[in-house]
C-alpha cells in the first residue's frame, strides 16, 4: 500500500535525514494539510512574505499558495473561494449553477497542483522519495502532470511530465519552460481517452529504481487532499451563497470523473449536506455509462478505465457530454463575436461574460452537465449544483481552430454564436445521464477489475477492499497522520 502512498510512518530514516538538510539548505518548508484546508491558519509571516512574492514563480513559499483561497489577482488570500453563480440567462435553467475556480492556484493556474502536492508531501516526510536521485513521473491527461513538475521544481526535485501527444500547444510550451531537460517531457499515443498508453510507459520507467511513478489515477494522496480541501472550500462557497439565498439548499456536486481526485470532494458534500454525486465523462467515450471507448477533446478528463482512487459505490448518477458540446461553446466564449451575441441576444450580464474565460474544455463539461442534470431532475430556484473550473481557457487557445476551420464558422458572426448556443447549450437535454442503482454501482466498481488487477497487478484482495465505504471513511485518518509528519519535518529545518 505504501506504492499507493498510503503509509504514515518513516520508510527510510537515512533518506529522510538527507531531505531534511536539502530542505532546510534551500529554505523549503511544507504547508500541513490542513493549512492548505484552511489558509487562515497560515503563519502571519508567510502571508506577509508571499505579497512580495509572484505566484508563477517557482519560489519555495508558493508551496502555501495551493489552495483555493487565493484572490483573483492571486496577491492575497481571501476568506472565501472565488466562485461564479451562472445566471439562467446563460444556462436557461432556473437551478442555480455555483462554480468554483481553479485559475487562482499558483504557477499552473489549476487545481491540479494540489492533487500534486497531495501525492509527493506525503513520500517526502516518510522517506520514500530520495530528492538527491529519484525523478518524479507524473503520468497525466492533463494538468496534473504540470502541477507535479511545479511542485518537484518548487521543492528541488526532477520531475518528469507524461501526456498524450495530442494535448494542447499550450500545455507542452509551458513544460518547455519549467522542466529541466525536454527528454523530461514524454508524448505518448493517441488523445485523451489513451490512458493505458500512459500506463505501459510509466511500468516501463518503473523498471528504473530512481523512477518514482506519481500515478494520480492510483495515489490516494490525490482524493485525500481534495477530500479534504476541495470539499471544505466547497463547504465555505456554499454557506456563503446561502447567507444571502436561506432557502437554498445544495442537491448535488458534479465532476468530471477524470482521476477521480475531485470527485472525492463529492463524498465530503455528501456527509455535510446529504447531496447525490454525479460523476461526467465524454460521450465519445463513455466508459462508466455504456461500457463505451473512442477518443475526445475534453482535455483534462482520461477515461476507458475507472480510476483506483474512484469511491465507485458512492457515485449516484453518471453523464455523459459530447466534445462536440465543449469545443464549440469554448470557441463561443472565447470569440468577440460570441461574447456579443451572448450580451445583446442572451442578456448574460457583463461579470458572467468577463468570467466566461475562467472556463477550459473539462470546466464547460462540468457545467453542461450539471444543466443535463437540473433538467433530468427538473430543478428549480432554490436547488444548488455545485462544480469546479479546473483550469481557464488559456491552455486551450489554439484549439478554437477545430472550429474555426469549419467554413460555416469562417469569419465567426453572430449568426454563428447564435447556432452554437442554440444547439449545444440550449440544446442540451436528458439524454445520456444514468441514476445509479446499487447493481449500476457494482456494475461500474467491477469494471475497474481489467485494469487494475489484470494490467497493473494489483492484488484481489487490495481492489475489494475498497468497496465499502468504512474502507474511504479510514482513509482518511491518513490526512492527521501526514500533517504530524509534515510538523516533525519542519521542527528540524
Amino acid at each position: 500500500m505504501a506504492h499507493l502512498g498510503l503509509s504514515s510512518t518513516v520508510e527510510s530514516h537515512a533518506i529522510l535525514e538527507k531531505t531534511i538538510n536539502r530542505f532546510k539548505n534551500k529554505g523549503i518548508r511544507l504547508p500541513r494539510f490542513s493549512e492548505l484546508q484552511s489558509p487562515q491558519t497560515i503563519s502571519k509571516d508567510i502571508r506577509e512574505k508571499l505579497k512580495e512574492i509572484d505566484p508563477n514563480e517557482p519560489h519555495p513559499l508558493n508551496l502555501f499558495r495551493i489552495h483555493w483561497y487565493n484572490s483573483p489577482d492571486k496577491d492575497v488570500f481571501s476568506t472565501i473561494p472565488h466562485y461564479v453563480v451562472l445566471p439562467p440567462e446563460l444556462t436557461g435553467i432556473k437551478a442555480k449553477i455555483v462554480v468554483m475556480i481553479g485559475a487562482h492556484f499558483p504557477m499552473i493556474s489549476a487545481h491540479k497542483v494540489l492533487a500534486a502536492y497531495g501525492c509527493l508531501a506525503p513520500r517526502l516526510v516518510t522517506g520514500q522519495f530520495d530528492p538527491d536521485k529519484h525523478k518524479a513521473i507524473w503520468p497525466s491527461t492533463g494538468n496534473y502532470c504540470r502541477g507535479g513538475v511545479a511542485v518537484s521544481k518548487i521543492m528541488d526535485c526532477r520531475g518528469v511530465a507524461i501526456l498524450p501527444e495530442e494535448m494542447s500547444e499550450e500545455r507542452f510550451s509551458w513544460l518547455r519552460k519549467w522542466c529541466t531537460s525536454e527528454e523530461d517531457i514524454i508524448a505518448t499515443p493517441g488523445c485523451e481517452s489513451n490512458v493505458k498508453e500512459i500506463y505501459d510507459k510509466c511500468n516501463e520507467l518503473d523498471s528504473e529504481p530512481d523512477n518514482i511513478i506519481f500515478n494520480q489515477f492510483s495515489e490516494f494522496g490525490n482524493p485525500l487532499i481534495h477530500y479534504s480541501c476541495t470539499g471544505k472550500a466547497l463547504e465555505d462557497v456554499f454557506l456563503d451563497l446561502q447567507q444571502s439565498n436561506p432557502e437554498c439548499r445544495l442537491n448535488s456536486f458534479i465532476s468530471a470523473t477524470g482521476s477521480a481526485g475531485t470527485l472525492a470532494a463529492g463524498d465530503y458534500l455528501k456527509e455535510q449536506f446529504g447531496s447525490t454525486i454525479v460523476a461526467v465523462e465524454a460521450l465519445e467515450c463513455a466508459t462508466l455509462l455504456y461500457n463505451g471507448f473512442g477518443g475526445h477533446n475534453i482535455q483534462g478528463i482520461g477515461d476507458k478505465h475507472v480510476p483506483f482512487v474512484h469511491n465507485a459505490m458512492n457515485t449516484d448518477f453518471v453523464a455523459a457530454i459530447s466534445d462536440q458540446n465543449t469545443d464549440h461553446l469554448f470557441t463561443l466564449f472565447n470569440m468577440p463575436a460570441g461574447l456579443d451575441y451572448l450580451r445583446t441576444r442572451k442578456n448574460v450580464d457583463e461579470p458572467t461574460i468577463e468570467n466566461l474565460k475562467l472556463f477550459g474544455l473539462s470546466s464547460i463539461c462540468n457545467i453542461l452537465a450539471a444543466i443535463k442534470y437540473a433538467k433530468y431532475m427538473e430543478l428549480g430556484p432554490d436547488e444548488v449544483l455545485m462544480t469546479v473550473a479546473t483550469d481557464s481557457a488559456e491552455m486551450y487557445q489554439t484549439e478554437k481552430e477545430k472550429v474555426l476551420c469549419k467554413p460555416e464558422f469562417n469569419p465567426f458572426n453572430q449568426l454563428g454564436a447564435a447556432e452554437i448556443y442554440s444547439q449545444f447549450m440550449a440544446g442540451v437535454g436528458t439524454d445520456h445521464i444514468h441514476e445509479l442503482s446499487q447493481k449500476d454501482k457494482e456494475r461500474i466498481f467491477n469494471l475497474g477489475y481489467y485494469t487494475w488487477v489484470e494490467q497493473q497487478g494489483v492484488s484481489i484482495e487490495a481492489f475489494n477492499a475498497r468497496k465499502p465505504s468504512s474502507y474511504w471513511e479510514h482513509l482518511r485518518e491518513y490526512i492527521g497522520r501526514w500533517d504530524k509528519l509534515i510538523d516533525s519535518f519542519n521542527s528540524r529545518l
